[in-house]
């Protein structure tokens, strides 16, 4: 009951100007991170702005997303369905969901529910030091060029450390979206770009906290820089809160709250 009572509390707060569909993430962008085999994770995230209105004097509202990730693949190739025919590629893991957006506009609202998908392998998947990897898409609504952002991106990650200290894992990647859609500050397209971060579990303090500073090219809706950090209370539940700096100088920054749960 006061999980259920949680959740719905999260889910009265109100609103930002730029949030989508949620695959795994960092703070912000997409991570190499693909979700536990047989588990399902539900997102809450809601995104507030640090001002009530923007530089048009329209009032700001929180965003709300909220939906499901399911994993399809494990790297485990004898807990698949597919069992001995994967094993060649058994370190492949899969993820897939969906996610409901609320507070983006009337318009937007109208059309609320979109998708995404990702693959990925994880780090030392089939030689010693290799990187993680990722490719997915997400944020494909169902509208034609209105919601269809359709972000594309492949990205990379590796720890590293000097010695025995761990300098937490740095990631690198680029993402494609729809040109028609993601604009800049004039309009005009601006709908590709870098995706860089670096993250770390603070043993030293406690397995349980995560600092993460995150950034995601382009002035779309999509550009920002990310800084915050996450507490893990158990196997099943974590948060995060982070701060949001938009690329574009016309939108206003917003503090990020997440709220994950897995079944």
């Amino acid at each position: 009951m006061r999980l259920t009572g949680l959740v719905l509390a999260v889910f009265c707060i109100f609103t930002l100007s730029n949030a989508y569909a949620t695959p795994t993430t960092l703070i912000w962008a997409p991570s190499t991170d693909i979700q536990p085999y047989g588990k399902i994770h539900l997102n809450v995230d809601n995104y507030t702005p640090v001002k009530s209105r923007d530089h048009n004097d329209n009032k700001l509202y929180v965003q709300q997303i909220y939906g499901p990730t399911f994993s399809l693949l494990s790297d485990k190739p004898e807990n698949n369905l597919l069992g001995k025919f994967w094993s060649p590629l058994g370190k492949i893991m899969a993820e897939t969901g969906f996610d409901y957006k609320k507070g983006f506009g009337h318009t937007l609202d109208q059309w609320p529910v979109y998708f995404h998908f990702k693959f990925g392998v994880p780090e030392d998947a089939y030689f010693k030091n290799m990187p993680a990897f990722a490719v997915g898409c997400y944020d494909m609504g169902y509208k034609h060029n209105f919601t269809d952002n359709n972000v594309w991106y492949l990205r990379a990650a590796k720890t590293a450390s000097i010695g025995k200290f761990n300098l937490g894992r740095f990631s690198a990647g680029y993402f494609n979206g729809n040109g028609r859609l993601l604009r800049d500050k004039n309009g005009e397209r601006d709908n590709s770009g870098p995706m860089i971060a670096w993250e770390r579990v603070m043993s030293e303090i406690s397995d349980k906290l995560w600092l993460c500073v995150d950034y995601q090219g382009t002035q779309s809706s999509y550009g920002a820089l990310n800084y915050g950090f996450a507490w893990k209370f158990n196997n099943n539940v974590s948060v995060i809160l982070g701060y949001d700096v938009y690329n574009n100088p016309n939108s206003k920054n917003t503090v990020t709250f997440q709220l994950d749960v897995d079944f």
